[in-house]
């Protein structure tokens, strides 16, 4: 039983050390530099959701461990076994979407977006108006993402460097801020960071560390990773000639 539950019990211990620091500094602050002690019913609340906090990051890793990495690997091992580049991209395409659109960060980014859109009176200060923002900007994003995971395999496979294609689609953003609106800025850069959360990560990276492995010629060290970085930079892009268009 113990044995079973050993590896359960060494990501609870990673959990507890890694949230430490934060407990650490909101106690620091809260008791000595603002003097507010919490009061007891408040404190159990708190050691209620910090306990949470730790079973769901135990239980979110350990899940990451067992099945999203290792299918995200052995997807990429089969599409290259199988030589079809046509559906491997495909494939790379629907992930990216697909993970991007259950992102429970862009979710509540849109959402917020479409708020302040309508009070800002760029939108109609209706429910069907905010919810027609709120999912434009998500397809926006989510097919922003499906295009870079695109791009990132492509990459891989014909092993172009991967700073030059960073540097150029930067330049695009920088020239992109001088004629987008001022409103949309913001939420580009925001939706740029948002997309690259706890469920576009892991399957991505895999992905990205799984082909590099299976093409003959190529560093999973220095090939497999930088998925990440067209997902967070293509969605600026997209954004911003959102907000244009609207």
């Amino acid at each position: 039983m113990l044995v079973a539950l050993k590896p359960l019990l060494t990501a609870m211990t990673g959990s507890i050390r890694d949230l430490l620091p934060i407990i650490l500094v909101i106690a620091f602050f809260q008791i000595v530099v603002l003097s507010q002690p919490i009061p007891a019913n408040e404190l159990i609340k708190i050691i209620g959701g910090i306990f949470l906090v730790i079973m769901g990051l135990t239980f979110f890793i350990s899940g990451l461990e067992m099945g999203l990495f290792p299918i995200g690997e052995s997807m990429a091992h089969a599409f290259a076994k199988k030589g079809s580049v046509f559906w491997l991209l495909v494939f790379a395409f629907c992930l990216g979407f697909g993970t991007t659109v259950a992102e429970p960060a862009l979710i509540a980014v849109a959402k917020e977006a479409a708020t302040i859109a309508a009070q800002g009176k760029i939108i109609e200060a209706t429910d069907a108006a905010r919810d027609s923002y709120a999912f434009g900007l998500r397809m926006t994003v989510a097919l922003s993402v499906g295009f870079a995971i695109v791009i990132g395999v492509l990459r891989i496979i014909k092993g172009w460097p991967l700073h030059y294609i960073i540097i150029g689609g930067y330049i695009i953003v920088t020239l992109m801020n001088f004629v987008a609106p001022d409103f949309i800025i913001g939420i580009a850069y925001d939706s740029g960071g948002v997309t690259t959360s706890t469920i576009t990560v892991p399957l991505v990276t895999a992905l990205g560390v799984g082909l590099a492995t299976s093409i003959k010629g190529r560093n999973p060290m220095t090939d497999g990773f930088g998925l990440i970085a067209f997902a967070s930079l293509l969605p600026i892009i997209f954004v911003m000639i959102y907000g244009m268009v609207i």
